[in-house]
């Protein structure tokens, strides 16, 4: 692996970690200054990738020169159809991986999810992170990296297996380890079929901005859909 990949690598790991100290640190700041120290978490989220996202792109300046839509791989135009019909294959895998849940007793509805909307709702500017931030590094962490690098060794299978498991398991969620993992496949199926990384970007900042907005704007009714889908489930598991 290239030794910019490595840096790239360990700038993610410290991003991730940063909030130990910067959250505090900010908490304390805006105490001092009288503002509320609920947008410590926001503000310092966008602090840190944005800072994360510059240096990255900073460290790829040079291959980022050197990219072209028509030089190797998928052209241009199929590229871009790639990248929309990439959006519905995540939101199916997505979705096929929810139903194997919920068939195996796994509760409805992600944390993680959760927690972003909250942050969202109280400060929308947040929205910046999970929707276009967080994919791009993500994107270019999972899938450039550390499928590319395992892709340069194995099948396409093991390589997609081994990346989307660690893909998962960075979100802390274990117990949605399926529907994670079916995301990776996705975006790496993506990454090979046209070699351009920007194509699984572009699907997982939509896939990510239309789930937010969604989630935002019918909350309360997903949240109905979702004890609703609970009941008739463990109404079954009884039976079972």
């Amino acid at each position: 692996m290239k030794r910019e990949y490595w840096m790239i690598i360990i700038v993610y790991l410290v991003m991730q970690f940063s909030s130990l100290i910067g959250v505090p640190l900010l908490m304390l700041g805006f105490k001092t200054l009288g503002i509320s120290t609920k947008l410590a978490v926001p503000y310092w989220l966008i602090i840190s990738f944005s800072i994360a996202l510059i240096i990255v792109l900073l460290i790829l300046r040079k291959e980022m020169k050197q990219f072209n839509l028509n030089q190797r791989g998928t052209g241009f135009s199929r590229s871009v159809i790639w990248a929309i019909f990439g959006v519905f294959i995540a939101l199916f895998a997505q979705s096929i991986a929810a139903n194997i849940e919920q068939l195996l007793g796994i509760e409805m509805g992600s944390e993680n999810t959760k927690d972003i909307i909250k942050i969202i709702d109280s400060f929308p500017l947040a929205i910046l992170v999970s929707s276009i931030f967080g994919p791009i590094l993500e994107e270019i962490i999972f899938r450039k990296i550390i499928f590319g690098a395992l892709y340069k060794r194995y099948n396409f299978f093991v390589s997609a297996f081994i990346s989307s498991l660690i893909f998962a398991l960075a979100h802390m969620e274990p117990k949605h380890i399926l529907i994670y993992s079916a995301m990776g496949f996705t975006f790496a199926f993506l990454y090979v079929k046209t070699k351009h990384i920007i194509v699984p970007i572009f699907a997982h900042v939509a896939m990510n901005t239309m789930v937010v907005i969604l989630q935002s704007a019918y909350k309360n009714d997903i949240e109905k859909l979702i004890h609703g889908a609970e009941k008739v489930q463990n109404f079954i598991g009884g039976f079972l």
